[in-house]
């Protein structure tokens, strides 16, 4: 990665990692706060699921594209 790039808040990843994680971290306060609905493990594991590949696949995209 060159030294002169950096992250910006206009950058569109950036952004979509900010909000991810942000939203990420809502869903698991909520389900630890919920008397019912999904524990926190099965939140975090779908989350997980979604988020990895996704991951993955950019990376993989953008080395390659």
């Amino acid at each position: 990665m060159p030294a002169d790039s950096r992250a910006s808040w206009t950058d569109p990843a950036y952004v979509a990692t900010v909000v991810g994680v942000l939203a990420t971290g809502a869903v698991v306060f909520y389900s630890a706060t919920a008397r019912s609905g999904p524990t926190v493990d099965e939140v975090v594991f779908v989350v997980l699921s979604i988020t990895v590949p996704a991951t993955v696949a950019y990376e993989l995209a953008r080395r390659w594209g």
